[in-house]
């Protein structure tokens, strides 16, 4: 990474973002233009894996995810443990988002708040944090040799129906 891309990185990092109660938290800045690819890391321990397989069915069968250009970055299962212990009910995914709005697009769209949401709460099929994450640049180094940190799809989230907030 340059000095330059490095500095924007942490620039980026140190601006404050406003939670849902109205305080201010370090992160990102909390608009884009939908040109800044975005992470959703949920973490937390799962447990009811029965329900929470009907979650992820829900969240495939609505194809919300194609709809604004999300995708999963990996398998919920740990493949291995270099430091530490890990309760097996454990479990991490990242979703990538085209932007934050195409994320928040997603997580307070009618079909996942009324309609998927409900699976996996009273009571509770898991205790998670969900977090979103601007996406680091990529290193001049790696240029060519992994993907290209870019979508070339457009997603609108302009025809998502939101909830009130």
């Amino acid at each position: 990474m340059t000095k330059l891309a490095l500095a924007a990185a942490l620039m980026i990092a140190a601006q404050p973002v406003m939670a849902q109660d109205g305080t201010a938290r370090a992160g990102p800045p909390s608009q884009s233009t939908c040109d800044q690819p975005v992470v959703m890391v949920v973490t937390g321990l799962t447990l009811d894996r029965k329900r929470m397989g009907e979650y992820a069915r829900a969240i495939a069968e609505s194809k919300i995810y194609e709809k604004l250009g999300g995708y999963y970055l990996n398998i919920p299962r740990t493949l291995a443990i270099f430091e530490g212990t890990e309760d097996e009910r454990a479990t991490t995914i990242t979703v990538r988002f085209p932007c934050l709005e195409n994320a928040r697009a997603f997580w307070y769209s009618k079909t996942y708040q009324e309609t998927i949401l409900p699976l996996r709460l009273d009571p509770s099929a898991g205790d998670y944090s969900v977090r979103v994450y601007p996406e680091a640049p990529l290193r001049e180094d790696m240029v060519g040799k992994v993907g290209d940190n870019a979508y070339t799809a457009e997603f609108s989230a302009s025809e998502i129906p939101q909830i009130e907030q």
